[in-house]
């Protein structure tokens, strides 16, 4: 909640005992697992109009078959709001009688949603976009939102960038990412990191670490969760401001003093195509031209276009993400296993990441294929995402993914790992053979810069 207006979210809160609530619209949440849950809290946890009979759950594994808990849910849901999966949709609206439907979920075609949207209504339902803008909750502290008009364009290495400029001005910083909550979603309604055991005492999946991990390197304290009004309260206390790090390519949670999104022109067009990407673009107040150091000259010019067109008042900047391996002399000549970010790979649809570019340029013989010796799900990842090809996406949903992905790396026959996660995946998984760790930071390019944005900000 803003507790400074006495409003959460825009909305005003008008409190009736759960009994006493009738003739509520029968609504569904389609999510998975972040944006959903902000939704609810926001638009419906409080609302007298509509009644939440289900979240369902895709793109991330062993989400669905939960249930939001009643200490988030509120006094309108003693018992909590079942998470059923996607498929169940239909069900939801022929057999539940659900009346309204809200897509509460990123990073996917503009076709996929408006297939979604036509499922819905032609079951009888009504199918609804919130607005950006309604669903960000104000602080009193200056906000840096960093979002993206993909998976995988370099949020990170932005958003570190932003913060060590922060920190060299003096200010203290906090960073709230965008939710990752795959365990206990009580326990994890509000979690803070600032140490490694945080990470343990969270039992981090190695997605969330590969976020966490940087910023504790660099002493900023991460936030992040399930309530993202509790989470703000929290992070107002330690920080003169704070940077939104989105996820996947959703819009804020919170109202930003500042919003720049980055493009990518390795994927040309796909900041026009993708939900809610593309409302990232055109809300942005500064667009960052990312991997200017390894894109071609056309993709750069077409993406700058797309700017361009959508939003002509927005300063843009360009940058790199130089890439920077600890032993490259082990490469040299070698056959080698690359190991990229998992969700750049998979839902962000990329075919290579920084570990094929770095493993090239420092003269690899030969990428060995890992897709024959993959194991349970690691195997069942590569027959989702067909388009990945011989390198392997640093998966770690849960113990299981993570043991199966230990065995898949040490079953692959090479000489040496190139390991392009953001984290030091040897302190997850044991590796056999020697590895070479790729690290990538942001370098602006040219005037203006983040330097330039951030002073006048």
């Amino acid at each position: 909640m803003n507790r400074h207006s006495g409003r959460y979210g825009g909305f005003p809160l008008k409190r009736k005992r759960w009994t006493e609530v009738k003739n509520r619209k029968k609504t569904v949440i389609l999510g998975a697992a972040g944006r959903d849950f902000h939704n609810f809290n926001v638009l419906f946890r409080e609302s007298q109009d509509h009644e939440v009979l289900a979240f369902t759950a895709t793109q991330i594994p062993n989400v669905s078959d939960r249930v939001y808990p009643p200490e988030l849910a509120g006094p309108l849901y003693p018992g909590g709001i079942p998470i059923v999966p996607e498929t169940d949709l239909d069900s939801l609206i022929n057999e539940k009688g659900a009346e309204y439907v809200v897509f509460s979920y990123s990073d996917v075609r503009h076709e996929y949603v408006m297939h979604m949207a036509s499922r819905v209504t032609g079951l009888g339902a009504e199918f609804s976009l919130p607005s950006a803008t309604r669903t960000m909750i104000k602080s009193n502290k200056p906000v840096v939102a960093v979002c993206a008009v993909r998976t995988g364009c370099g949020k990170s290495q932005t958003t570190r960038e932003v913060a060590r400029l922060l920190q060299s001005k003096g200010r203290k910083v906090a960073a709230v990412r965008h939710p990752m909550p795959y365990g206990d979603l009580a326990k994890q309604a509000v979690q803070r990191f600032a140490a490694y055991t945080d990470l343990d005492t969270h039992g981090c999946t190695i997605e969330e670490r590969e976020e966490y991990e940087p910023f504790i390197d660099m002493g900023v304290i991460v936030f992040a969760g399930v309530d993202y009004g509790r989470i703000l309260a929290e992070a107002e206390k330690e920080a003169d401001v704070v940077i939104w790090d989105g996820g996947n390519n959703d819009t804020p949670f919170y109202t930003p003093d500042l919003h720049i999104t980055i493009v990518d022109p390795h994927r040309p067009g796909h900041e026009v195509m993708y939900h809610p990407g593309e409302t990232n673009l055109r809300m942005a107040d500064v667009i960052l031209i990312n991997k200017v150091n390894t894109a071609d000259n056309d993709g750069i010019q077409k993406v700058r276009d797309s700017s361009a067109r959508l939003n002509p008042d927005a300063v843009v900047i360009e940058a790199a993400s130089p890439l920077f391996l600890d032993n490259p002399g082990l490469i040299k000549g070698k056959k080698v296993l690359v190991i990229e970010d998992g969700p750049t790979l998979t839902h962000g649809e990329m075919k290579y990441g920084a570990g094929v570019l770095a493993a090239m340029k420092a003269g690899a013989g030969e990428l060995v294929d890992p897709r024959p010796y993959a194991v349970g799900s690691i195997e069942q990842v590569y027959k989702k995402f067909s388009h990945i090809g011989a390198l392997l996406p640093a998966m770690g949903y849960g113990a299981t993914q993570v043991s199966e992905l230990q065995e898949t790396i040490n079953k692959v026959p090479c000489d040496v790992i190139v390991i392009a996660t953001p984290i030091d995946l040897t302190r997850v998984v044991k590796i056999n053979l020697p590895s070479v760790r790729v690290r990538y930071e942001l370098q602006t390019v040219g005037k203006p810069d983040l330097v330039d944005v951030l002073e006048n900000f």
